[in-house]
């Protein structure tokens, strides 16, 4: 049982960014009632049953089973028609190429075609767009090419629902398409043979969520039905699709989808199967990446992600793709070091970029006098590297606790833009209606992440449009935006010990966030600088028990400023816990979310 004064320390409102602090606790008896009828430590119980996990479903979600939660593929509208037509492509020996995005989930989504049209005895050609000359998606040019190379039928990956034009000219030029894709869809669809998406308004399966590497693996898993129901697999071995999970893991994880239900399962088993280095490029990646331990989403999501889109970002774009595709260690060592190199100078480019639109967007929000923040943050410049604005966005996002757009025009005035949202505000379906409404020339995405193409005499209209229609969604958010604690710890309590219990309730990630614990009372013993602003710290607590503590991008905020503050006295705390594997130690850490000076805590 918690204690009152626990109780009462769960309702601190006041702290260093302004946010509520409130207990995601579930009641008592139901956290006991899964404790005992699963055998699991009482805090591991809570976080479940703070997560809305019934007791009698708490064994099928600590052992999500692929087998238990996959539906059969040809619930998604389109499916079977797909499949029956790439099986008699294969069949046929038919010349085939993959037209994928360049982000993480475009180059799994790729190279999981690519290993499976190899092991049932088919080649596929992966083509991947250049982000700066081609843009976003399928082009005509791009598959024209196709088509004089003698490619019979090309299948998008992560693209191709917005492509009316681009898929147009090549049906006229005889080149049919089948998109397979995840992205918010029109009323229209383009003029592909079949349109693989659960998120095309007539589709009913459910799948929304799935990323478009797992809508990719569904359809794999019906063409390989298909093929061996033709008999193809009679002289030949069939292939056990299980061993392309890390691939369907990895994609899953970076394009933040919901970590449930399906989604989950694909990284739960995803990760057991990238434990096992069966993936040269992945394996030689994790080592250029330092990455320490067994695979956890942390290690998909910001070791080895931003490596695999860098190529996309600002240097090759098939680098990713050919990574995760190569059989040979040599060849593999190499695009992974070279993918380091582009991560790096893909850091130095962001933190430009990043810079100078922090400086315009502080600066149009001091020129507006406002009380409050506006619904959407939009930033642009001429000459931005298109290949970073959305970790920008991303960054401006996590600041201003708003949507956020970021633009980067040429000298010809057109932008590509970039988009991230909160959860409860569908960014994909608005930046779809300003197409609709004539703003883009180009446009679409998903609920957390959209991308666009416009003139630049029309931002103005398009922020304006924005704004407008997510003001209801965004005030929605912001009301709900308090930091969810699922208990309190002492800084003795938080050992490793604990934290792998509490892993035993994971993956996190989206749709399952971490546990996020308030430590009272605690003293800042020494804090300084790392990194990239970076505040660094040792905590100690009344009962003498002391953790290493980190609040990444905080030097200039004004949680870095308690935190650095010698005079603040005694803090509560709020974080995650996180492995410190650094130099094979098994230690611990916090990562601060949060912080409150106790004088100023709520009684």
């Amino acid at each position: 049982m918690l204690t009152a004064s626990t109780r009462a320390f769960l309702g601190v409102d006041r702290s260093a960014t302004g946010r509520a602090w409130v207990s995601r606790l579930a009641d008592d008896r139901l956290a006991l009632a899964i404790a005992q009828r699963e055998g699991l430590p009482e805090i591991v119980a809570r976080v479940l049953a703070g997560r809305g996990v019934a007791p009698e479903d708490c064994a099928a979600y600590l052992a999500p089973s692929i087998k238990t939660l996959m539906p059969d593929p040809r619930v998604v509208t389109d499916m079977e028609k797909a499949a029956t037509r790439v099986a008699q492509a294969i069949m046929a020996g038919e010349k085939i190429a993959v037209f994928g995005d360049y982000d993480v989930d475009g180059a799994t989504s790729s190279a999981l075609l690519q290993r499976f049209f190899r092991a049932a005895g088919s080649e596929l050609r992966i083509y991947i767009p250049d982000r700066i000359r081609e843009g976003y998606g399928p082009n005509a040019p791009a598959l024209l090419r196709l088509k004089q190379e003698g490619i019979g039928l090309v299948i998008t990956v992560d693209c191709g629902t917005m492509a009316h034009k681009a898929l147009g000219l090549a049906a006229d030029a005889g080149l049919p398409s089948i998109v397979v894709d995840h992205h918010q869809a029109e009323p229209a669809l383009p003029p592909a043979y079949a349109l693989v998406n659960p998120n095309r308004l007539d589709d009913d399966s459910g799948l929304g969520q799935l990323a478009a590497v797992g809508v990719a693996f569904l359809f794999v898993v019906a063409t390989n039905r298909a093929l061996r129901e033709a008999g193809w697999y009679a002289t030949r071995p069939e292939p056990d699709l299980m061993q392309w999970l890390d691939l369907v893991a990895l994609g899953t994880i970076c394009d933040v989808v919901p970590l449930a239900g399906l989604n989950r399962a694909f990284v739960v088993q995803g990760l057991r199967v990238m434990a096992r280095r069966q993936n040269i490029g992945l394996a030689a990646l994790s080592d250029v990446a330092r990455m320490n331990g067994a695979p956890v989403p942390y290690h998909c999501g910001f070791l080895l992600g931003p490596r695999v889109n860098a190529g996309g970002r600002v240097g090759k774009a098939d680098l990713g793709a050919r990574l995760l595709t190569t059989e040979n260690a040599e060849e593999a060592r190499a695009i992974a070091e070279e993918l380091n190199v582009m991560n790096a100078e893909r850091q130095a480019i962001e933190a430009q970029v990043l810079e100078e639109a922090l400086a315009q967007v502080d600066a149009r929000l001091a020129a507006a006098r406002a009380n409050a923040l506006p619904p959407i943050i939009v930033a642009s410049g001429r000459g931005w590297h298109p290949g970073v604005i959305g970790i920008v966005a991303s960054r401006l996002k996590d600041k201003y606790e708003r949507p956020s757009l970021v633009l980067a025009f040429d000298e010809k005035g057109e932008g590509k833009g970039s988009g991230r949202s909160l959860t409860g505000v569908d960014l994909g379906r608005a930046v779809t209606a300003a197409l609709e409404a004539g703003l883009l020339v180009n446009g679409g995405g998903h609920a957390m992440a959209a991308g666009l193409t416009l003139r630049e005499d029309k931002l103005d209209a398009l922020e304006d449009f924005l704004a407008k229609r997510l003001a209801d969604d965004v005030a929605v958010a912001s009301e709900a935006r308090a930091l969810k604690l699922d208990g309190a710890l002492s800084a003795r309590g938080a050992t490793r010990e604990l934290y792998e219990l509490l892993q035993q309730a994971g993956p996190y990630g989206a749709g399952n966030a971490e546990p996020r614990f308030a430590m009272p009372s605690v003293r800042v013993v020494k804090a300084d600088v790392v990194g990239k602003d970076h505040v660094r710290c040792i905590l100690t607590g009344e009962d003498g028990g002391r953790i290493k503590a980190i609040a990444f991008r905080a030097a200039t905020t004004p949680l870095g400023a308690v935190l650095m503050d010698r005079g603040s006295g005694l803090l509560h705390v709020a974080g995650r816990l996180s492995a410190d594997d650094w130099q094979n130690r098994r230690d611990v850490q916090l990562t601060i979310e949060d912080a409150v000076p106790t004088r100023d805590a709520a009684p």
